[in-house]
């Protein structure tokens, strides 16, 4: 089976960054498209960015495209997610997902870690 378990969150002002690193364990890990999701209290759990398992395909929200960037690296079975120009309504827990086929939705993920805290202040 394939774990997954991020790390980065934490505390940040509006305007500020943050850089969130997902690290993947499991033989076949490389083979998956991956992604981030974020959900705020009371609210439903979105898709954030989006990679294919080549890394020749990245995907983003309407929400943060132009200032968060997806990315992985195979060899280190990690996957990173660089936030930068934070604002008040990025603060959610980020988690990150797996999956055997790319796919936007929540619903067709596979795999999710357990999830990191992102505070953005204003």
């Amino acid at each position: 089976q394939v774990q997954l378990v991020e790390s980065g969150g934490g505390l940040v002002q509006a305007g500020g960054s943050l850089r969130l690193s997902c690290a993947a364990s499991g033989r076949t890990v490389s083979n998956y498209a991956m992604g981030w999701f974020r959900q705020a209290p009371g609210k439903e759990r979105e898709f954030v960015a989006g990679v294919t398992w080549s890394g020749g395909y990245t995907d983003l929200a309407d929400s943060v495209k132009g200032r968060f960037t997806i990315s992985r690296d195979n060899t280190k079975n990690t996957m990173y997610l660089q936030m930068n120009s934070l604002k008040p309504e990025d603060t959610a827990v980020y988690y990150c997902a797996g999956a055997v086929r790319y796919s936007r939705f929540a619903d067709e993920m596979d795999y999710w870690g357990k999830g990191t805290l992102v505070t953005v202040s204003s």
